[in-house]
């Protein structure tokens, strides 16, 4: 999810501590818990600062081992000790559970996107991403938002924020039966379908879609049930080649690979240089695929250039590979 909606989200965990006998009749004890419940809702995305170092780090490392279970243990456990710290006699153990609900609720909630995370590193290093919810989804955050508002104005949290959570996993229950329809209608359609990838959009019924079958990948959208196919790409093996073998052991194409869970390649002489570029098939923007990651080699197979990133026009790419090729 994105930064808002987890912070809203912390507020909501805080206000719903309020349930717990101890916190709500030790003020300073819910005081630390709110602080450490909005910290907690976010820390997992402390990871962003690998952005400092390159794009390939940051989209190999961002939602990896942040969000894994060892992690989730560690941000409660760091967060928990740095508020006790300033708190003289509340209570360690409640303190540390409402934190550690709100990492874990964190960690739970990003599972539901396209981007998803991998939350069971190091016994499963794959991307889960179940591709039921947008990043930003309005609906969540406007009923985390309207909860706080109504605790502001005098509610009582504690039912308060119940019912936002049992609203919510209707919530959920029902996103999750809208891409199984869609999901059933592809199979239905396609023949000999190997992958089905959806991505909801911001619009509660628009959905992005990728298929891929033993001999196609189609980039497709859901509107309203209805399935529009954009475009449709013949589905090719990586070849082993000389040049192939260079590319795939590039950082920036390395990253690429780790994350992307279905993509198409293309290659393409460019005078005395050969470009091979990666492109995911998920994020289609205006007839264009903007998450993509790129190698010059030259005639002898050295590496010149490279980039992984977010790229929506021809030039702003060719200028990031100008420098060293």
């Amino acid at each position: 999810m994105d930064t808002a909606t987890h912070i809203a989200m912390g507020v909501a965990v805080g206000g719903l501590a309020t349930i717990d006998p101890v916190v709500q009749q030790q003020p300073e004890l819910f005081q630390a818990v709110f602080i450490g419940a909005i910290i907690g809702s976010h820390a997992p995305d402390f990871d962003t600062f690998f952005k400092f170092r390159n794009n390939a780090t940051y989209i190999r490392q961002h939602r990896g081992w942040s969000h894994s279970p060892i992690a989730v243990l560690f941000w409660s456990v760091l967060i928990t000790f740095c508020i006790y710290f300033f708190y003289d006699n509340i209570s360690l153990f409640n303190l540390w559970l409402w934190i550690f609900i709100s990492v874990v609720l964190h960690v739970f909630v990003d599972i539901f996107n396209a981007y998803g995370t991998q939350a069971l590193k190091p016994f499963v290093n794959k991307w889960i991403a179940l591709g039921w919810i947008h990043t930003f989804d309005p609906f969540i955050f406007f009923i985390f938002v309207a909860g706080s508002v109504a605790w502001a104005l005098g509610a009582d949290p504690r039912y308060t924020f119940l019912i936002v959570f049992f609203i919510l996993t209707l919530y959920y229950i029902k996103r999750y039966f809208d891409k199984r329809e869609i999901t059933k209608i592809l199979y239905d359609y396609f023949d000999h379908v190997e992958k089905v990838i959806t991505q909801p959009t911001i619009k509660h019924n628009v959905w992005r879609i990728v298929v891929e079958t033993h001999k196609h990948y189609y980039v497709a959208e859901s509107n309203d049930g209805y399935i529009y196919i954009h475009d449709k790409f013949i589905k090719k093996d990586i070849p082993e080649t000389k040049e192939m073998k260079v590319a795939m052991e590039d950082a920036n194409i390395q990253s690429f690979i780790d994350f992307s869970p279905i993509y198409r390649y293309e290659i393409e002489k460019k005078g005395a240089n050969t470009e091979i570029r990666f492109i995911d098939l998920r994020y289609r923007s205006k007839g264009r695929y903007p998450f993509v990651a790129v190698v010059i080699l030259d005639r002898h197979y050295n590496v010149l250039n490279s980039h992984i990133g977010w790229i929506y026009s021809e030039d702003k790419l060719q200028k990031k590979l100008e420098p060293l090729s």
